[in-house]
């Protein structure tokens, strides 16, 4: 079990009441990104959410960037960070519980003076429990607020491109499906959202038809919308029924009924994304793995982060520390950074000194790319020399200038890397006259394999695509979890990491045209983008990587 933060107790019945109180917090229809502002805040102070469905505890990790639970041992217990977690829809039986229990699960859970976060799907006062539940709070002398969601009734069409209203089309009817709808009452030509009507569809269409509507009428069914499993059925009254069939429709699903249907085709921006469901694997180390994932959600994929790297400290940190106080007394003239991770490295070794940017004063700071200058500038300096071209070490070397004894006082250049990185520029610089100091500055050590389900899917390919960002990723991924199915897209954001991938017999789709993370995920966006119209040209049905499995790979190219 996991146990809430710590907080003083109220020492009186009267003052656990009176300390106690609700946030009645809407969680949205799926995405996380729809969460409110004040949502987020109050779930980042909470000491105890209370959960409607399952789904909502790794929504709460999700956004507050927790860990996945711990098992206990019997008997033990698990500190934990992050809130207490309290099921607070479905009983020990796992049957759904009542309005009235689930108001006695926030009751029993408020009395005990901590800040309760009860989550509601979607809006808590609009087809939820949270009116009925916020009524036991006040009856019980407990203090609430309401933080509004979105709803599914508003959002899960305009997911799947439909607006609920236009200029000719104002009216709307949102219809919970039970066996009592009087289906005659709509048999004008409102735009009708029904929610909960996958298994009555058939009949809820002919009473709409008997009732005097076209059987023509355009209908879109919507299942788990907003999120990237979002499927969407267009049809009509008379076929829906059939259709949603052959689709295999299931609930939670939105159905619309009316003209307004008619607008997706233009207006279906969600499912369209070039990435959209594609489950993309990420092997990075966790620190980089954040930027990549976010760039690959926002172009509709679902990114699955693997570790294949840790980033650890030299074995010999002398080394460090020699070149360190070098530098503070003015032994270099240069100081070149190749990548992030040894200006973060070389940061953190300053704050373990007492040192801080004005250490630099007086050197020269060359960085092998943009996003390392990016991670200088971040500690308040700047680089005075980024490659005008290839953003690598032989883009550094092209640009980097030869040693003149009469403009250059010190003729040695400070190199921090990784202890696995190339002898590349060292051997350019030395040829251009300078001295070099090629320190350790961390190491790369390969990570543990992952869990078996997820070697399981790299190798059969559950994987729509995999994302390489360095030679290192492609040879541990490869060493702790296997090669890639060959029906499994190959990203890889350079021609050195292409290269090692074609040598581990993978064959290259996609290559960034510049060593940039943004870059290579715009990169395989286009790919999908591409590989989308093709489809569309064909006449054939839009269908992801891992929907289809050539026997073998094609030879090594890329494209």
């Amino acid at each position: 079990m996991t146990r809430a933060k710590s907080t003083t107790p109220a020492t009186t019945a009267a003052e656990r009441i009176a300390a106690s109180w609700v946030s009645f917090v809407g969680s949205g229809p799926g995405d996380p990104d729809l969460l409110t502002v004040r949502s987020l805040d109050l779930l980042r102070r909470a000491d105890v959410v209370v959960t409607e469905v399952p789904e909502h505890a790794d929504l709460v990790r999700a956004v507050l960037g927790l860990p996945a639970p711990v098992e206990a041992k019997e008997g033990e217990e698990v500190e934990t960070d992050g809130p207490e977690i309290v099921d607070g829809g479905f009983g020990e039986d796992g049957q759904p519980l009542t309005h009235a229990a689930r108001a006695k699960v926030v009751v029993k859970q408020a009395k005990r003076g901590l800040r309760i976060v009860r989550l509601l799907g979607g809006d808590p006062f609009l087809y939820a429990s949270g009116p009925e539940e916020a009524q036991a709070c006040a009856k019980a002398g407990i203090g609430f607020e309401v933080v509004p969601g979105v709803s599914s009734v508003g959002a899960v069409p305009a997911y799947a491109g439909i607006p609920l209203t236009t200029k000719d089309r104002r009216e709307v009817a949102v219809v919970t499906c039970g066996d009592k709808v009087d289906w005659s009452r709509y048999d004008d030509d409102r735009t009708l959202v029904l929610l909960s009507a996958v298994g009555q569809i058939g009949d809820i269409s002919a009473a709409l038809v008997e009732a005097g509507r076209s059987p023509s009428t355009p209908v879109a069914m919507t299942r788990v919308g907003t999120t990237t499993e979002q499927q969407t059925v267009v049809s009509t009254l008379e076929h829906i029924a059939a259709d949603a069939r052959a689709a295999r429709m299931a609930p939670p699903a939105i159905t619309v009924i009316g003209d307004v249907v008619g607008m997706r085709e233009p207006l279906s921006w969600f499912e369209t994304k070039p990435l959209f469901g594609w489950r993309v694997l990420v092997p990075r180390t966790k620190e980089q793995a954040a930027s990549l994932s976010v760039g690959l959600r926002g172009f509709g994929a679902v990114p699955e982060e693997v570790p294949t790297i840790s980033v650890e400290p030299p074995r010999n940190p002398q080394q460090m520390d020699k070149a360190v106080r070098g530098l503070v007394e003015g032994r270099y003239e240069w100081i070149a950074f190749t990548s992030a991770n040894a200006v973060k490295a070389v940061r953190e070794k300053f704050e373990e000194y007492g040192l801080d940017a004005r250490a630099f004063s007086g050197l020269k700071i060359a960085a092998v790319g943009d996003k390392t200058a990016a991670a200088i500038s971040a500690w308040g300096l700047s680089a005075d020399l980024v490659p005008s071209g290839e953003q690598s070490a032989a883009g550094l070397l092209a640009d980097w200038p030869e040693f003149d004894e009469d403009l250059d006082p010190i003729n040695r250049v400070f190199l921090p890397r990784a202890d696995i990185a190339t002898e590349t520029l060292v051997a350019g610089l030395v040829d251009k006259g300078w001295e070099c100091d090629d320190v350790t500055a961390y190491r790369t050590v390969r990570a543990a394999p992952p869990p078996a389900p997820t070697r399981d899917a790299i190798k059969s390919g559950k994987f729509d695509a995999v994302v390489f960002t360095s030679s290192s990723t492609v040879r541990n991924l490869v060493g702790i979890a296997g090669k890639p199915h060959p029906s499994t897209v190959i990203a890889v954001i350079g021609p050195a990491t292409a290269k090692t991938a074609e040598e581990h017999g993978l064959r290259v789709d996609v290559m960034a045209p510049k060593p940039d993370v943004d870059v290579l995920v715009s990169a395989l966006a286009d790919f999908g983008a591409a590989r989308r119209v093709a489809l569309l040209d064909a006449g054939e049905p839009v269908t992801k990587p891992s929907d289809r499995k050539p026997a073998g790979r094609r030879k090594a190219s890329s494209r």
